[in-house]
């Protein structure tokens, strides 16, 4: 996510920010509806009621984060009409974001902007970039075992698909897998891709979509096929980075992704573990 649409989106979501009388911060449902980019309240109501269950199932009171309201809104001819809306704790819109579409930009803003106690531009821009390469590995871990489906349909054997795999390494990074985990330190045993930054995760993303695409098209059955159809989309995929400035295998090692996500986790659990309530 670029740093002007984070700004942007912090600047949003802090102007629709309220207080109760003993200072506790809430949003209003209506207002979120629009931040979280919803054009219709009905379709935001069904993650509103995710959310209401994941917040029963914490063991938490509902009714302490989510507080029925009626909300005053101008119609024509200054008439005035009161419509329902809905008191939500910093907890609360946590749990909608949690619930929302991911592929969404505001969703995935909200989902580390009510995740943290300091929202300070530098830690909300900190998190999303984390954020983004956990979604990078487990997007590029889901298209790899598609294309092992594939693989398998077409070969009927599962063994071809590390061999494809590692000659796409090969031709992605100028050097075997093998030789960027010791370039790398990768631990014995662990993937490559959970020690690489993001722009290669979705590079061999990339590179292992337009594999899967043009197998399915071209109807390749072999391994010799689809390995040298994988093999010319890396190889595509490093040139456009070279010409860009970006060289693969000289990118330094990223931290463990599993560490990462297991951290990632943590600081929510630490976060969030005594939400404060409206009726405080």
């Amino acid at each position: 996510m670029k740093r002007e649409i984070i700004k942007s989106l912090t600047k949003d979501f802090e102007f629709y920010a309220h207080k109760t009388k003993n200072g506790i911060e809430f949003w209003l449902a209506r207002d979120l509806q629009h931040l979280l980019g919803y054009i219709k309240w009905d379709n935001f109501l069904k993650v509103i009621s995710k959310a209401r269950i994941s917040c029963e199932l914490s063991n938490n009171n509902v009714s302490d984060h989510f507080a029925d309201v009626g909300k005053t809104i101008k119609m024509p001819k200054t008439a005035e009409k009161i419509v329902p809306d809905i008191m939500l704790t910093r907890y609360a819109c946590y749990l909608i974001a949690q619930n929302g579409d991911s592929s969404k930009k505001e969703i995935a803003f909200a989902q580390t902007y009510f995740a943290i106690q300091t929202r300070k531009f530098e830690a909300i821009e900190k998190r999303i970039q984390v954020l983004e390469r956990l979604r990078a590995r487990k997007k590029l871990s889901k298209t790899e075992k598609q294309l092992s489906r594939i693989i398998f349909q077409q070969t009927n054997s599962t063994k071809n698909f590390g061999l494809i795999r590692s000659k796409g390494d090969k031709a992605l990074f100028n050097h075997t897998t093998q030789e960027m985990k010791n370039h790398l330190g990768v631990p014995k045993g662990r993937a490559l891709a959970d020690f690489q930054p993001t722009i290669i995760l979705k590079a061999k993303d990339f590179a292992t979509e337009i594999t899967i695409f043009n197998t399915n098209k071209k109807g390749l059955d072999t391994e010799q096929c689809i390995s040298d159809e994988h093999v010319e989309s890396n190889r595509s995929v490093r040139e456009t980075l070279i010409k860009r400035g970006i060289h693969p295998e000289r990118l330094p090692a990223e931290e463990d992704i599993k560490k990462v996500e297991r951290k990632l986790k943590s600081d929510d659990r630490k976060s969030l573990k005594k939400p404060k309530k409206l009726n405080k």
